[in-house]
């Protein structure tokens, strides 16, 4: 009878962690992952470890890195060069980079002011 390795549950705890973080619920996360809601509870039980496709679907859904979900990284946030945003921003000129700052300044303050509530 083999034992499991140590922190063979890191994927189950970290994509719990990750998505109580980003306030959803399973069957949120599914629908954004484009999985079955049950596949959520399998994962977070431990009964079920997903496969490559859907280990990235996950990691994109919850805005993290699939390293972070398997416990290779403890960062939850993307870096600049896996996060979606930055992809286009080499091919900006200065005042377009300009426009997409004070337009990303303007959309953090918004989301602040939400969850503060008001």
């Amino acid at each position: 009878m083999s034992e499991e390795a140590p922190g063979s549950d890191i994927f189950q705890e970290r994509l719990r962690m990750a998505r109580k973080i980003r306030d959803l619920r399973q069957g949120e996360l599914a629908a954004r992952a484009g999985l079955p809601a049950a596949s959520i509870s399998h994962f977070e039980g431990g009964t079920r470890k997903p496969s490559f496709d859907n280990l990235r679907r996950l990691a994109q859904a919850l805005e993290v890195s699939t390293d972070y979900l398997l416990g290779r990284v403890d960062q939850l946030e993307l870096n600049a060069g896996s996060d979606p945003i930055y992809r286009h921003v080499e091919n900006l000129t200065g005042r377009d980079r300009e426009i997409a700052e004070e337009f990303l300044k303007v959309l953090a303050e918004k989301n602040r002011k939400d969850r503060e509530g008001g």
